[in-house]
């Protein structure tokens, strides 16, 4: 069990650092804020709990975290920001909840065996590179919600093979399906 003394927390309940060994890992009640780069590389790290009381994960929170298979996160959390999961090679699934309006640039860039995705109505913005190098994503559907895919969003993702794409996008980035070898179906 993760204990208190696992973390550098700021005022304002802002989890700046995690200093412990790994393993499950539940962040106490109270952070309201997952700072940029808290767990970057906790090679250790199999999995994470975050409470209801944090609404942001801030940039490359969990970059490297290479073993990484497990994650809750709650609805309170409005913001996930810029490469946050990016190098998170055994993260196999993840559900955005609701209360997520845009996914970050690079936010799940390079986690290989990623392979179920699911985008709530809520996200108006899928950044650059958001889901670069996914090559396990086999399928996606985007919400009526997005209105902007950005560049390279799903780039190298070699195994997704089909996806559907709402009339509410109105813009589309370059290379958003650049080396996706098997997309073979695409529905606008």
């Amino acid at each position: 069990m993760t204990k208190n003394k696992d973390f550098e927390i700021q005022a304002k309940g802002i989890l700046t650092k995690y200093t412990g060994a790994g393993g499950g890992v539940a962040i106490p009640e109270g952070v309201s804020k997952i700072g940029e780069n808290a767990f970057k590389n906790c090679v250790n790290l199999t999995g994470i709990t975050i409470p209801d009381s944090v609404t942001e994960i801030g940039g490359w929170a969990f970059f490297g975290c290479v073993n990484l298979s497990n994650i809750t996160i709650p609805d309170s959390v409005t913001e996930i920001g810029d490469g946050v999961f990016k190098d998170c090679g055994n993260l196999t699934s993840v559900t955005i909840p609701d209360s997520v309006t845009e996914i970050g640039d690079g936010a799940f860039g390079g986690c290989a065996n990623l392979s179920i995705i699911t985008i709530p109505d809520s996200i108006a913005k899928i950044g650059d590179r958001a889901f670069w190098d996914c090559e396990n994503l086999t399928s996606i559907t985007i919400p009526d919600s997005v209105t902007e895919i950005g560049n390279g969003a799903f780039e190298d993702c070699t195994s997704l093979t089909s996806i559907i794409i709402p009339d509410s996008v109105t813009e589309i980035g370059n290379g958003v399906f650049r080396s996706c070898i098997n997309l073979t179906r695409i529905i606008i």
